[in-house]
């Protein structure tokens, strides 16, 4: 009787999971094998979308241009969120409160509203007499600027909070013995937070392959295709080409790499 209400417990989530994410996915595997403008009867079209997605070149530089917003928006935040966590960590006073509420500002804002800033700021007429997110050759870059910008709190917060379950006396035997402040971080902090720099890498990997709003409100995924990315390639297929079966073929896809990357970060987390 208790095993039964255990799961009773867990129904109405269960329910919400299949209605909300199931549901849908299930719906948009099934529009990704026919060709569809979203009105009328959808016409079966097999593995033609799936074939079409491969030669298409445009598929395959929104991927590129994924990389890199891995590179701004897991890589460098955990880099950079790991020293500043450790230094603030050590950092006493009001100080310190200030700057952790700084960094993680950014967090708290939703991002159409930050994103909308920055176009205004970036934007020649208001901000910046440089054009940068009208410059195919610097609008990824300036893209990335703004995501470590707008990801950096994230991590702060996580390795904050592991820093907080160290134990102190390593740091101060360590400091006994002579070592130096990025010695013992080298040594003893950066394989104590082990377990947080694996949920904040995977985390923030996972957001970068499907960000989609600061794209949407800086740069449409222009200038020439220059922040494309699939999950907005995906949107433009599907709203404005009208194109549903590709569109859902591209969101398939993007969904299934997904799922491969977090099996391959809970693997390596499991290694010792």
């Amino acid at each position: 009787m208790a095993t039964r209400r255990w799961w009773l417990y867990l129904l109405p989530s269960l329910v919400l999971f299949a209605v909300v994410i199931v549901g849908p996915f299930l719906m948009n595997i099934a529009a990704s094998f026919t060709k569809w403008s979203g009105v009328g009867t959808p016409r079966w079209a097999g593995l033609d979308n799936y074939a079409r997605l491969l030669e298409d070149e445009r598929f395959w530089a929104s991927f590129q241009n994924n990389v890199a917003l891995i590179l701004a928006m897991a890589v460098v935040p955990t880099v950079l969120g790991l020293v500043l966590a450790a230094v603030l960590f050590d950092l006493r006073g009001r100080s310190s409160v200030v700057l952790r509420a700084l960094y993680y500002l950014p967090q708290v804002l939703p991002v159409a509203v930050a994103g909308v800033v920055w176009r205004w700021m970036l934007h020649p007429e208001h901000g910046l007499k440089v054009d940068w997110l009208g410059n195919p050759d610097t609008a990824l870059a300036t893209v990335m600027a703004v995501m470590v910008w707008f990801q950096l709190g994230y991590p702060l917060v996580i390795f904050m909070a592991g820093l907080g379950r160290i134990d102190p006396a390593l740091g101060e035997a360590a400091s006994i013995d002579g070592a130096g402040w990025w010695r013992r971080f080298w040594n003893i902090t950066l394989p104590q937070l082990r377990p947080e720099i694996f949920v904040v890498l995977a985390t923030c990997t996972i957001a970068a392959l499907k960000v989609f709003g600061p794209i949407f409100v800086l740069t449409r995924g222009g200038p020439s295709d220059a922040t494309l990315v699939p999950s907005y390639f995906s949107y433009l297929n599907f709203f404005t080409k009208l194109d549903v079966g590709y569109g859902s073929a591209i969101a398939t896809v993007l969904a299934l790499v997904i799922v491969v990357v977090t099996a391959l970060f809970l693997r390596a987390q499991e290694r010792p």
